[in-house]
């Protein structure tokens, strides 16, 4: 480890913290989204379609957009601010990389599907396979909400780590 000013490791220890708490923070999210509103829109496709759009039912594509967007500049802070620390610039590498990869996952299939399903939606199409789409969409969000949990669990034995350098 460099050498470590109690300065440094105020700012280290304030943006690791404050990345936790928003990823938490968007895990209740995901979670209450995953468990109370995705099984609506998904239990009678299209029907239930509807609650996808915007002005009709619970768009919430702006909140994502707006609390993934601070959530990853915390994330990169607390990564620029950690970096004189060997153990945590590591694990914050490999915990950002991983957060990386499914929110890459998550603007390849799942933003792409849910603009289909809300054109399906103002359409009223018939599509062939649509149960299935919508079930395979929710199975593979609970694996996308799993992981991005197992992410921000991750970042607790690293806090812990971090506040445990003082002494």
């Amino acid at each position: 480890m460099n050498t470590i000013t109690t300065s440094y490791l105020n700012r280290a220890e304030l943006w690791l913290y404050i990345t936790t708490l928003i990823y938490f923070l968007m895990n209740g999210a995901q979670i209450f989204e995953t468990l109370v509103f995705v099984p609506r829109w998904t239990d009678a496709p299209p029907a239930n379609f509807k609650l996808l759009l915007d002005g009709h039912g619970a768009s919430l594509k702006n909140f994502w957009i707006v609390f993934h967007s601070i959530h990853e500049v915390t994330f990169l802070l607390a990564i620029v601010f950690c970096w004189k620390i060997d153990m945590a610039r590591n694990w914050l590498l490999i915990l950002f990389a991983i957060h990386f990869a499914v929110r890459v996952w998550t603007l390849a299939y799942f933003a792409p599907n849910i603009i289909n399903f809300q054109k399906i939606a103002i359409s009223n199409e018939v599509i062939a396979g649509l149960a299935d789409k919508t079930a395979r969409w929710q199975m593979l969000n609970y694996i996308r909400v799993a992981i991005f949990m197992a992410v921000s669990i991750g970042l607790i034995p690293l806090c812990i780590r971090v506040f445990n350098l003082r002494h």
